[in-house]
């Protein structure tokens, strides 16, 4: 459990965090200064100095925080879906990920938008790193659970277009770190570009110009989705 003085920095922490988060909901990324939090801390901004070294420290413990909630949300929605039933896992997962960017657009921005400033600076073992590769690996591990149980069609090497190739490999090898084919790499990465794309899409508002409601045109990219990965599409339950 670590000591009482142990205890007592992580709690600091945790408010930080939070502080920072609801300044972040409320008035933006820009308004979420050393000085703003420390103020509604009732703390000095030199004092904040103790729990992180800089500003963008502070900035990437937040990402860290905020990726660890929306992993856990995408588990929530996975458990809640029979073990065997990968297709559900699948959908579950998707439309989760969907409905939390949503009703979470600043904090989702900050995640996905632009890069938080101060990350050009990480070191290795960076908080936020780790907490999104743990994000990312949900997706991936979904897509190793159903190729390793029911492998679905993908392209031969030779198929691959030559200048991807090198890159999947890389992304195999250094990222993923399975020996899976790489039309397998192609096909996950493939998926995930619709799919971020697409809700990215509608959280920045770049689709209101043709669609009111969005939701539609995502079952739709859902439903070309799912069966080019031998699964069953189904449509989601309304009230």
């Amino acid at each position: 459990m670590g000591t009482r003085r142990d205890r007592l920095r992580a709690a600091t922490v945790k408010e930080i965090s939070e502080t920072a988060r609801r300044i972040l909901v409320k008035e933006g990324p820009e308004a979420v200064t050393l000085r703003a939090i420390a103020r509604d801390m009732g703390m000095t901004a030199p004092a904040l100095y103790r729990y992180f070294g800089s500003h963008g420290e502070l900035l990437r413990h937040l990402v860290g925080d905020i990726f660890t909630e929306l992993t856990g949300e995408l588990h929530t929605a996975m458990k809640a879906v029979p073990p065997g039933d990968m297709s559900g896992k699948l959908l579950a997962v998707s439309r989760r990920f969907r409905h939390w960017a949503l009703a979470h657009p600043r904090e989702y921005a900050l995640l996905f938008g632009a890069p938080v400033r101060g990350a050009a600076d990480r070191e290795e073992g960076d908080f936020a790193e780790d907490c999104a590769r743990r994000f990312g690996w949900t997706f991936m591990a979904l897509f190793l659970e159903l190729w390793n149980k029911k492998p679905f069609p993908i392209v031969s090497d030779d198929e691959i277009a030559p200048a991807l190739r090198p890159q999947l490999a890389r992304y195999r090898d250094e990222v993923v770190g399975v020996d899976l084919p790489l039309g397998v790499i192609q096909q996950f990465l493939k998926c995930w570009i619709r799919l971020q794309g697409g809700v990215s899409l509608d959280v920045f508002g770049h689709l209101q110009f043709a669609l009111e409601d969005a939701e539609p045109m995502f079952e739709l990219m859902l439903a070309e989705i799912v069966p080019s990965l031998g699964l069953t599409y189904t449509p989601p339950a309304r009230d």
